[in-house]
């Protein structure tokens, strides 16, 4: 078995020299670089869903139907087209001579032609100002001659009707009215709530852009200093490399050395074993053969006197027991006598013919000889030898780690040298070159915007002040026509007659004729306001919004032309020639990097500069160069080893152990002592005579006494001969094949355990090298992602515009025009409401003349009274 086990071990360990691959990287091997651009990234604003949105949808269709030409794409910034007036109608300067016709027209023109609704509207609110101002006047010099708002000159059946559709059309008008300014209070307020933090995002939103491109080389410089990650992992490895190494050549080479070993503990075993049981015969035999010659003369004296006593006449029936006495003699054989010996007690039968009383005797070999040969082994003490075999290649996890420490430590300073080639991709990044312009048109657009964003913001506070005067007297308008329609109706149900003078009535009216007043008073004010903020709502609605959306505003800027030098957005954010703001908003947009946007690999190849060998190549050389003497591992010295080759050639195969076990069938006697002893003492009981009963007795009392006394310790001596002889027997055949395979395998042992050290020292190294090269590869990798998408993305840059765009459209622009178009409709609802209000007036007031049908005392002078029922 344990011949079997070593041949495993040692097939398997050839078995896994030629395929032994490295471990799989565990879950830890995987390196994890925080996110350090979190920051300073700018937060992305949505828009809103409103419970305005349907009143916003029907404004932007308004202004649709207003504005229906498209942003321009095209035109030359020239002499006639200065001034800020850039090209408006579509395909106007498309052409050579279409320029030619521009340089020699006028930009007012081409206002006026692009911006056609809204020059319609400006003359619709013009027509209004003037207007109703002016009838206005003509109703109040009416007025002074009681010819507008009087009283009715006739009672007519038709009154009642026209009096109830007046009333309905005012109320309906009022409704209206009501609705369109809480729509104006609520989207000014919104205009009011949005406007101060939408400009103040302005700014803010600049200043964290200079940040985002101030802090690229902050930036760059902390992906830098991230070499930490990877190099305190190398480091931790580093400390662990050398025992790991030394465990791993230990675990694999355990099995082979160990079975080696316990091979050599079983033959040193063998020879202890062998020699102590060669011993043990040696001494059985010649204490057996001292026994025999004891036992002779007593046993040959025993048997003449009980075979003597048996052939006694007086002796009844003692014949059949004679024959078993004369057979009373020695049996086995252990002496040192020769090829035959003559006996005594040799029976005549077994004499050969020719010799009288001579008998050939089998014999038992002697193993002197052997034990000679093996006198003073072991001269080796094979305990010792194996413990120090065995403790010399445990010993080999600590002797990796002392062989191993000089180049752990110069490891660590290739590390250190490594992080100074790292640090050369910071000082060599060309970024912060390309961002600097960028950056400072940033600054001059945040120092210019701060002038107009307080105009914009003290402009706001002024629209809200006039908005909210101007709403409150609509209101107030509002609630005349509601208290003029109530006094009136309630007025009309408590006179009985039409003619009659009715307080209630009369107020009525002047409620209304005052809400008509105000309304004349301050709708040119409405009108103003209203079409201020129109028109800069609408357009920035037109051609702003609308075109942001679509992103046609970022093909407007690109169109060479159509802005001036000093706004060249391409050359101020340093974009390449072939690029422009559109193409670098959808790059942007979409996650790409500045690094991709500017093209900054034709003047920096960033992937060059992050190749792998370039930072590990002293640290592969280093570890690829370096070998390690583990000690020899020593397991049989040469003493032992001429020990157990003595032990093989000591002829203990050679003895005969058949012999002792063919002698060690014969009993010590051949008859049976204690046999023949109870029949002695069953004769006893038989006899008549007592002197030979008594005779008998002492006889099987002395037999009793030979066989405890004598012959059992033989048969125990026999009995410890055979344990050893049969040990020796099982032993024997195999002992020399056994010997020399211990020795080969041994000493094959000992000659390949340093090469098999150096292969699994090299397998360990490389897979070392591999895994901290992973490493490397990792950190390069991140590297270059961060700066290309993190470090340098641009997409807080499209962040930012679709931002302004959220703010300036869907926070302030759709309110603000929700604003003027819900005062617009209030404004020009106002006009049916003067004109309801006043013609109902003249029906809260008491008629002047009665028709003759109703037999009104007005229209009939000569008044007959009719005779009425008395009442009994």
């Amino acid at each position: 078995m344990r011949a079997a086990g070593l041949l495993l071990a040692w097939a398997l360990l050839l078995r896994g020299a030629g395929s032994w691959q490295c471990q799989p990287g565990s879950p830890g091997a995987v390196l994890r670089f925080t996110d350090r651009h979190a920051e300073i990234r700018v937060p992305a604003l949505h828009r809103v869903p409103s419970s305005l949105d349907p009143l916003y949808g029907l404004v932007r269709r308004c202004l649709d139907l207003i504005q229906q030409n498209p942003l321009p794409t095209a035109g030359p910034w020239g002499r006639g087209c200065h001034g800020g007036v850039f090209h408006l109608a579509q395909g106007t300067c498309s052409t050579p001579s279409s320029v030619q016709r521009c340089r020699r027209g006028s930009p007012v023109a081409q206002v006026v032609q692009y911006e056609l609704g809204y020059v319609v509207c400006a003359a619709v609110a013009l027509l209004f100002t003037v207007a109703v101002p002016v009838a206005g006047m003509c109703f109040c010099y009416c007025r002074s001659r009681r010819r507008c708002g009087g009283r009715l000159r006739a009672h007519r059946r038709s009154l009642g009707c026209r009096r109830r559709c007046l009333l309905t059309c005012l109320s309906f008008t009022s409704l209206v009215i009501l609705v369109s300014v809480t729509c104006a209070f609520v989207t000014s307020q919104r205009v009011k709530g949005q406007m101060e933090p939408g400009l103040g995002a302005v700014p803010s939103t600049l200043r964290t852009l200079r940040q985002h491109l101030a802090n690229v080389p902050q930036g760059v410089q902390m992906v830098v200093d991230k070499f930490e990650v990877p190099r305190k992992q190398i480091i931790s490895d580093l400390g662990g490399l050398s025992r790991s190494v030394g465990l791993s050549i230990h675990a694999q080479l355990k099995a082979m050395t160990y079975a080696a070993l316990a091979d050599l503990r079983d033959r040193a075993g063998d020879l202890q074993t062998s020699l102590h049981h060669l011993q043990i015969v040696h001494r059985t035999a010649r204490a057996l053969a001292a026994a025999r010659a004891e036992l002779e003369p007593a046993l040959r004296e025993r048997r003449s006197r009980v075979v003597a006593l048996l052939d006694d006449p007086r002796c009844t029936s003692c014949a059949s027991v004679l024959g078993r006495a004369q057979g009373l003699q020695l049996g086995a054989d252990y002496g040192k006598v020769g090829a035959g010996s003559w006996s005594p007690w040799s029976p005549p039968h077994a004499a050969a013919p020719g010799l009288t009383g001579c008998f050939l005797h089998p014999k038992v070999p002697s193993v002197e000889k052997v034990l000679k040969a093996l006198a003073g082994l072991p001269r080796s003490d094979f305990a010792e030898m194996i413990r120090q075999g065995n403790g010399t290649f445990n010993s080999i996890p600590e002797l990796a780690v002392e062989r191993m420490a000089q180049v752990i430590q110069d490891l660590r300073a290739d590390l250190a040298r490594t992080a100074e080639k790292v640090q050369s991709i910071a000082d060599g990044f060309p970024l912060p070159d390309y961002t600097r312009p960028a950056s400072e048109a940033l600054l001059e657009a945040e120092h210019r915007s701060r002038p107009y964003l307080r105009e914009a913001e003290r402009f706001e506070r002024y629209r809200w002040i006039a908005g909210t005067v101007l709403c409150s007297i609509i209101l107030l308008i509002l609630a005349c026509n509601v208290t003029g329609m109530a006094l009136g109706a309630y007025g009309l149900s408590k006179r009985e007659d039409p003619s009659d003078y009715e307080c209630r009535g009369e107020a009525g009216a002047k409620f209304l004729l005052v809400g008509v007043g105000l309304a004349f008073l301050f709708s040119w004010l409405l009108i103003l306001l209203v079409f201020a903020t129109f028109l800069v709502g609408g357009n920035i609605q037109t051609l702003v919004c609308r075109n942001w959306v679509n992103q046609e505003i970022y093909k407007f800027i690109d169109t060479p032309g159509n802005l001036p030098p000093s706004m060249n957005v391409t050359r101020q954010l340093n974009l390449r020639r072939d690029s422009n703001l559109s193409s670098a908003y959808r790059e942007c947009k979409s996650g790409a990097g500045l690094w991709e946007v500017l093209q900054l690999d034709s003047s920096y190849d960033l992937d060059e500069h992050l190749k792998t060998p370039q930072y590990t190549a002293d640290f592969q050389k280093r570890l690829g160069d370096f070998t390690a003497d583990l000690g020899d591992v020593r397991l049989l010295r040469s003493e032992g080893r001429q020990d157990l080759e003595t032990f093989a050639r000591s002829g203990v195969d050679e003895v005969d152990y058949g012999r002792f076990q063919e002698e060690m069938k014969n009993p010590v006697v051949q008859t049976s002592l204690p046999g023949l002893a109870r029949n002695l003492e069953g004769l006893q009981k038989m006899q008549r005579n007592s002197t030979v009963a008594g005779r008998l007795a002492a006889e099987a009392r002395a037999l009793w006494h030979m066989q405890n006394s004598t012959v059992q310790s033989q048969e125990a001596l026999v009995a410890k001969l055979g344990e050893s002889v049969q040990f020796l027997s099982r032993l024997a055949p195999h002992l020399k094949e056994r010997v020399r395979r211990t020795l080969a395998t041994t000493a094959s042992v000992e000659a390949r355990l340093p090469l098999q050290a150096q292969q699994i020292l090299r397998q360990e190294l490389g897979c070392f090298t591999r895994k901290e090269l992973r490493y490397f590869t990792q950190y390069l990798n991140w590297v270059g992602q961060t700066l290309r998408e993190d470090v340098a993305s641009c997409q807080p840059l499209a962040t930012a515009l679709d931002n302004g765009r959220v703010i300036l459209c869907d926070r302030i622009a759709e309110p603000w025009n929700a604003f003027w178009f819900s005062l617009g409709c209030c404004t020009f609802f106002l006009i049916p409401s003067i004109i309801f209000a006043v013609r109902l007036t003249k029906h809260f007031r008491p008629i002047r003349n009665r028709l003759i049908s109703t037999g009104s005392e007005e229209t009939c002078p000569f008044h007959i009274p009719r005779v009425t029922a008395l009442k009994l």
